[in-house]
């Protein structure tokens, strides 16, 4: 049985999730989005998809994204927090993990350096909270601007997939190349194992 994700934890309690870049500085910004032409690291969007949590890798990465943009919580909060995030009942995650081991990965995380961001995937183009632009409209500009680049990379075809399953789309290798205007070859030679592996993951969210 899947959980719609519950988020109210974390809005009651004021735990950040979302954080948009603070010293890049995008090349084109309106109302709607900002773009940055080179990518930044900068743009964390905790659970902005419907897609769950579903290797303990990720569920790390996680928690130390939320270590990282909530330096308030001590450590009995965080392991409230965490408590939450691991309980399929809340919808974040799609497993079943033993408390021994969620110990050992919340004391992992919160050894970490947290001078250091977590690292992260590459952004090019970030849709601002306030948007009132359609999940068309915003996937439209997505390969309007990524596409005016002559090379495609890793990067490109990524925020092509996560517009497409935004847009409730089944994630093609023929859907990604129309989106960027290139062939279909060019997006088979750029599709590593880990963009394959995430391309699988997203279409079983749908």
């Amino acid at each position: 049985m899947s959980h719609e994700r519950d988020l109210k934890y974390l809005n009651t309690n004021r735990i950040v999730y979302r954080c948009l870049p603070e010293t890049d500085k995008p090349d084109i910004e309106n109302n709607d989005y900002m773009f940055y032409e080179n990518g930044t690291h900068q743009c964390y969007e905790l659970f902005r998809s419907k897609a769950k949590i579903t290797t303990y890798k990720s569920l790390k990465w996680h928690l130390l994204v939320l270590w990282y943009l909530n330096p308030q919580l001590d450590p009995d909060d965080f392991n409230k927090l965490a408590s939450i995030i691991v309980n399929k009942i809340n919808g974040f995650v799609s497993f079943n993990i033993h408390d021994a081991l969620l110990r050992k990965i919340v004391y992992e995380v919160s050894m970490m350096d947290l001078d250091r961001p977590p690292k992260n995937k590459l952004r090019k183009v970030i849709f601002k909270p306030t948007s009132m632009l359609k999940k068309e409209e915003k996937l439209s500009i997505v390969g309007q601007l990524i596409g005016r680049s002559k090379k495609i990379h890793s990067d490109d075809i990524y925020e092509s997939m996560i517009g497409l399953h935004d847009d409730r789309q089944k994630i093609t290798i023929r859907r990604i190349a129309e989106l960027l205007n290139v062939s279909q070859r060019t997006i088979h030679r750029q599709m590593c194992n880990t963009l394959k592996k995430e391309k699988e993951l997203l279409n079983q969210q749908l």
